[in-house]
């Protein structure tokens, strides 16, 4: 039995989204079917316009589907990532979440396997309390928050956060060591919805 796996984004200038990549990526090795998924931008043109980089990863990732309740209906798992906006995460993923309602009643998000990742322009720019605000949903909606924890020596390179994998945007792109870091999270994610699904032990 293949877990599916709903990777559910935002990305202003790219590098959530390339997070999000490598979370998939890591979810696909270890066999699960994956939905990469963006929300919906909510900015202005005139904000969008005025960060070259900004209008740029707007119109790279135009052929990304946008996210829909019916992705989160399909899943048995999910992973969200969010940029750090004060130390919280994004108003356009937000609103997703905030359209969740009919279907928390219903309980479709109820004991299905969950994780987050952000980025931040610093390391300690807000980092791990975004991930702890999605989280915070995940509470909510019943979910089994699976963090990346230190269950393996590949966290530490890319900064340790054992909340989920995060990064310091005013460095630049996602280091490869980062970029490891996100594909085990995909992977332990898959992992253990995997034995949530089919009973399977460790």
């Amino acid at each position: 039995m293949s877990a599916k796996i709903a990777v559910i984004y935002y990305s202003a200038t790219g590098n959530v989204h390339q997070l999000a990549k490598a979370v998939a990526e890591g979810a696909e090795k270890a066999g699960a079917e994956v939905r990469l998924r963006r929300v919906a931008e909510l900015a202005p043109d005139s904000a969008i316009d005025a960060n070259p980089a900004w209008r740029e990863h707007v119109e790279a990732t135009k052929d990304v589907e946008v996210a829909t309740l019916d992705d989160l209906v399909w899943a048995d798992a999910y992973a969200f990532g969010s940029p750090t906006r004060y130390g919280n995460i994004a108003s356009q993923l937000k609103q997703f979440i905030d359209t969740t309602g009919g279907i928390w009643q219903q309980g479709v998000m109820a004991n299905k396997p969950a994780t987050g990742f952000a980025s931040a322009h610093n390391a300690n720019g807000g980092n791990e309390s975004t991930i702890l605000a999605l989280y915070n949903t995940f509470h909510h909606w019943g979910s089994i928050i699976v963090s990346p924890g230190y269950t393996n020596p590949v966290v530490y390179p890319a900064g340790g956060n054992p909340y989920g994998t995060a990064h310091p945007g005013g460095a630049g792109a996602p280091s490869e060591d980062t970029l490891a870091a996100a594909r085990y999270q995909g992977e332990r994610l898959t992992d253990i919805t995997t034995r949530l699904l089919t009973g399977r032990s460790a």
